[in-house]
């Protein structure tokens, strides 16, 4: 296949929407596909620096000039191009190349989904309700989609995809892993730990992996280990430390920090590689990740591929992602209800912790086997398949497309 991969441009620092373009461009060149990948040009941005000129420069570069330069690069492609658009808020280009064999990738709608009013926990001003409402008008325009959970289809059939729209096919691919987590011997998670910067501590650690984005419920992360934390120094056990891989907070999550007992320990780090990580997962003793949203829960696929015990949000996609392999809690409500939620959590987590050796073993095995279903090599091979049934769909005579299209909207 001649693929065309576009992505979004450089100087706005996306690095997983990057990587992931990146990603797919060697994969697919490893299997024999011939791949181009276009972006946008900083031709004005740079010219302003760091002035607050450059954001709207980069608008014109973005929105303005690089559809100009897709129709003519378009004019130019062989026959049978197909043109993958690696995010769906790359939207905004989709109708330059809406009557060419087309997909989109579909990560997440959180923002859109926020510009609508429905996470009222991200209230969205009226300049972000307008550019997402100009990003779905033009994903709108799609005929294909591909979207990394059922969770993340259901979205953007409910709310991506305004009435009347094209007839198009939806599949699903879970993502697939961008690194070989799998369990590490004890030792060696030790040593790389070491390594960087990283001691066990006795009773060993709790583990929070995230960003410090509104949705990764910081301060109910730290909640629940203050009141675990105070319930195992009253039995008299040595309480296990709490490393959070995120920003330190700020706001309520530093108001919690300070109702940590004495004697209890939080950490941060950041900037850690997928190795330290793979160590962390494989060490820990559990992943707390009580997300108020996710647009997939990557700590929680990474986790369960190194067999660590997850603790996360009985919503999707978190438990479509754990499976029957993790232990849930409910999602947090509201922020009054906080102190209520973490002590009802710290009571789910003693539980986690405290599993004989035999259940702990087969929550073990069980997570090991839902981690094969984030396989790369999976999903690499499935986007080429639905790639190759697009570009046949595209050609096939109209009556036919539309029954098949109709058959696939459906599901």
């Amino acid at each position: 296949m001649n693929l065309v991969l576009l992505t979004h441009p450089g100087f706005l620092r996306l690095r997983s929407q990057a990587h992931f373009a990146c990603m797919l461009a060697e994969a697919y060149r490893a299997r024999g596909h011939t791949v181009q990948l276009r972006q946008p040009n900083d031709a004005l941005h740079s010219r302003f620096g760091a002035t607050p000129l450059a954001k709207w420069a980069g608008y014109i570069d973005q929105y303005l000039l690089f559809p100009q330069q897709l129709r003519r690069q378009a004019q130019q492609d062989p026959p049978g191009t197909l043109y993958v658009f690696c995010d769906q808020a790359l939207g905004p280009w989709v109708p330059v190349l809406a009557q060419r064999p087309h997909v989109v990738h579909c990560h997440d709608l959180l923002a859109l989904r926020s510009a609508l009013g429905e996470i009222p926990e991200n209230p969205t001003r009226l300049s972000g309700r307008l550019y997402q409402r100009y990003i779905r008008r033009g994903f709108g325009q799609a005929r294909h989609f591909i979207s990394i959970s059922q969770h993340t289809r259901s979205d953007l059939h409910r709310v991506g995809l305004v009435s009347g729209s094209l007839p198009f096919t939806s599949e699903v691919v879970l993502n697939g892993l961008n690194h070989d987590y799998q369990p590490l011997p004890e030792d060696e998670a030790r040593t790389t730990l070491w390594r960087a910067g990283l001691a066990m501590p006795e009773a060993g650690f709790l583990l929070h992996v995230g960003g410090g984005q509104w949705y990764k419920n910081m301060a109910g992360v730290v909640a629940l280990y203050a009141h675990l934390a105070a319930r195992v120094q009253a039995q008299g056990r040595p309480v296990p430390a709490l490393l959070m891989v995120s920003p330190r907070p700020a706001g309520a999550t530093q108001a919690w920090l300070q109702q940590v007992p004495r004697g209890a320990q939080v950490m941060f780090r950041q900037g850690l590689d997928a190795r330290t990580l793979q160590a962390l997962y494989s060490s820990a003793r559990a992943l707390l990740f009580p997300s108020l949203a996710e647009g997939f829960g990557w700590p929680v696929a990474e986790a369960l591929a190194c067999g660590c015990p997850v603790l996360t949000t009985d919503a999707e996609p978190m438990n479509e992602v754990g499976g029957d392999a993790a232990m849930y809690l409910p999602r947090l409500p509201t922020a009054s209800a906080l102190p209520a939620w973490a002590e009802a959590g710290a009571t789910q987590l003693m539980q986690l912790l405290a599993e004989p050796p035999a259940v702990a073993n087969a929550r073990r095995q069980r997570a090991l086997s839902q981690a094969v279903l984030f396989d790369s090599d999976r999903a690499i091979d499935a986007y080429l398949r639905i790639y190759e049934c697009v570009l046949r769909l595209e050609h096939a005579p109209p009556t036919a497309a539309a029954a098949t299209t109709a058959r696939i909207a459906q599901l």
